[in-house]
């Protein structure tokens, strides 16, 4: 992973202002298809959105979300940690661009990078993992570029489109990622 050819982002707290482009991007079936959303159309109304946002906010519903911005202050997406274990040090990340003109192009991966730096050194994680459709190509290649490593499959672990999906189970220790931002 060559962090420098990576484009700039930065991680801020959530905000009332985002709630409107988080609604925008959930009515978006591209966006949503990897997504763990209620099989319902819209998935969420605004006043729901408006919710989950101040719970993230407030840091009510164990999620440690936060939006990704462009360094032209372009906010186009958000990256969460959540399942957060004290105890043996580990939580599990999630991530979504929700402005699909910056697909493709890195901003995900430098949201992964900032958003792994923070959960090793600022909430003192040892381990991050994820989970990830299997047929989610692009997400799981750009999850190894960063130095996530597979740890397995989870036979029938989401419910899409009426249906049970496998999703594989990837991880990346400090030590790793450590050594890997150091090249």
């Amino acid at each position: 992973m060559k962090t420098t050819e990576l484009p700039k982002v930065y991680l801020r707290e959530l905000t009332l202002n985002d709630v409107e482009d988080r609604y925008q991007w959930c009515l978006d079936q591209e966006v949503i298809k990897h997504l763990n959303m209620p099989e319902k159309y819209p998935p969420f109304s605004r006043e729901e959105t408006k919710r989950w946002i101040k719970m993230c906010m407030t840091k009510t519903n164990g999620y440690e979300q936060k939006a990704i911005v462009t360094e032209e202050g372009i906010h186009i997406g958000w990256i969460d940690l959540k399942n957060i274990d004290n105890l043996n040090k580990h939580a599990e990340l999630g991530v979504a661009l929700g402005d699909k003109t910056y697909w493709g192009k890195g901003y995900g991966l430098s949201a992964m990078k900032e958003m792994l730096l923070w959960g090793f050194n600022e909430l003192n994680l040892n381990k991050i993992w994820l989970r990830v459709e299997v047929d989610n190509e692009k997400a799981i290649k750009s999850y190894k570029r960063i130095g996530y490593i597979e740890e397995g499959i989870l036979r029938q672990d989401r419910r899409r489109n009426g249906e049970f999906v496998d999703r594989l189970r990837m991880s990346i220790l400090k030590h790793e990622f450590v050594s890997l931002t150091t090249v």
